[in-house]
């Protein structure tokens, strides 16, 4: 099992989603923003945006509120954010990928760099641990969308690369740059995707122990609570002994 779907075991158990659902929301109205404001406003001619809103619609956001996201994109006094990537090392010579909207660079990363070293990690150079992940597509289902065998079926006339399917769904797989084009082939065969996004997958996971897995959730945990803060990825594992402990 890798970090990034561990760690989000982790969180779903604690119950986690519930108590940061308007910073949740929050995040998920920038990427709005910046999607409508980086294209036009119709989501039928805008594919970013088109994407932004399902995730949105993924996790309950409120019509309202999406709305009201698309139409401060042509606000005046709409923030600029600017896409960034900060990569760094955590306990255990863990590799960890940070991607941000900021409207304050230095805001932000200052706020990362601090985060980093409270936790007895170190923020690298851009491009310091990229290398060993791979920048894919990831098209995830819920289970009633159809059996492995169905989904898996559609994700090859897709053209998508790898299926994987366990208790919570399905997670397919594409090549970054095909992502658009394997998700409208999937939305025919299967229905509309839970969720469609580019994401940072590790190509070798580095084992952690306990105290090391501890540190690496609350460091993670603080990062994704900064408001900057879109996406974290990380490359560490953990035994299935040691994530019952910590999803007690």
């Amino acid at each position: 099992m890798a970090g990034h779907s561990q760690f989000k075991n982790i969180m779903h158990r604690k119950g986690r989603q519930d108590s940061v659902r308007s910073k949740m929301f929050s995040k998920l109205a920038r990427e709005i923003t910046v999607a409508a404001k980086a294209g036009l406003p119709d989501p039928s001619m805008n594919a970013r945006l088109r994407l932004a809103i399902q995730n949105a619609k993924a996790q309950s956001m409120p019509k309202d509120n999406i709305d009201r996201a698309i139409k401060k994109a042509s606000g005046a006094d709409t923030e600029n954010y600017d896409e960034v990537r900060y990569e760094g090392y955590g306990p255990g010579g863990t590799a960890i990928i940070v991607e941000a909207l900021t409207d304050n660079r230095n805001r932000t990363a200052s706020n990362v760099r601090s985060i980093f070293t409270k936790a007895g990690g170190a923020l690298g150079e851009t491009g310091s641990v990229s290398f060993s992940f791979d920048h894919v597509g990831e098209i995830t289902y819920k289970l009633s969308a159809g059996d492995a065998d169905k989904v898996m079926e559609a994700a090859i006339e897709a053209g998508a690369d790898d299926v994987e399917t366990d208790e919570e769904g399905h997670y397919i797989t594409t090549a970054f740059e095909a992502l658009g084009e394997v998700a409208k082939a999937l939305e025919a065969s299967l229905g509309e995707a839970e969720t469609v996004k580019a994401v940072w997958r590790a190509q070798n996971n580095v084992p952690v122990d306990e105290e090391r897995a501890q540190s690496l959730l609350k460091l993670i945990d603080s990062l994704e609570d900064d408001d900057d803060v879109q996406n974290v990825y990380s490359n560490f594992e953990v035994s299935e002994e040691v994530l019952a402990k910590l999803s007690a």
